[in-house]
């Protein structure tokens, strides 16, 4: 999807997308365009040094949510702020996918995972974040949207949103960031389909879909 998306616009090319430690480790596997590794939480940084150096580039990070919503939060804010000129891929899908299934920012209240055995006791470990309505009340951020690829027309949705980013990011509008709730199939141990359904059921109500800056 995000590949036809450059595709159709015909910026492969001239793409260099920036994928830190995570579930996008290995993302240079799977994308054939010039890719740059960043340690975890700091592809904004490193996604900005490209920017600045080779400002004709469509410059893009894809990140999950224990990345770019703990570890790297800093890093996104501050991008954000600035109005970089780069595109955020956002991947939620509420737990830490790779290293180990822990508790992310975006764990669901009573949402189970490997530090939160009895579930997210918001008075103890805090509300889930909501990034994109944080970033999206930022002066730089120039489109904040959130969309889902759980179902078809949802994939066709998010393409499109993925594809008005770009635009704007070489119209030199400033920050565009994506959000993608997704599941986890292996991280909520639940099989595909069951997966698909609880995140209909729960994730999207807290974490509803639409742009929240255009």
């Amino acid at each position: 999807m995000l590949m036809e998306a450059l595709e159709d616009l015909n910026l492969g090319d001239e793409t260099i997308g920036v994928a830190p430690v995570g579930c996008s480790v290995f993302a240079y596997h799977y994308m054939d365009i010039d890719m740059q590794q960043a340690a975890h939480g700091r592809a904004p940084a490193v996604a900005t040094g490209i920017k600045r150096v080779m400002p004709d580039k469509t410059v893009f990070t894809y990140q999950g949510d224990g990345d770019l919503a703990a570890i790297g939060t800093a890093e996104t804010i501050h991008a954000c702020n600035r109005g970089e000129n780069i595109t955020f891929i956002f991947i939620n899908n509420g737990i830490y996918g790779m290293t180990g299934g822990q508790m992310a920012p975006t764990t669901l209240e009573n949402m189970k995972s490997s530090t939160s055995p009895y579930g997210r006791d918001l008075k103890s470990m805090g509300h889930p974040l909501k990034m994109t309505e944080l970033v999206a009340n930022l002066n730089g951020v120039a489109y904040a949207t959130r969309q889902a690829v759980h179902t078809p027309a949802l994939v066709r949705k998010c393409k499109k949103a993925i594809v008005k980013a770009f635009k704007l990011q070489k119209e030199n509008k400033g920050t565009t960031f994506v959000e993608i709730v997704t599941n986890c199939n292996s991280g909520w141990k639940m099989r595909p389909v069951q997966a698909n359904e609880w995140l209909q059921k729960n994730m999207i109500p807290y974490y509803p879909l639409g742009d929240i800056k255009k």
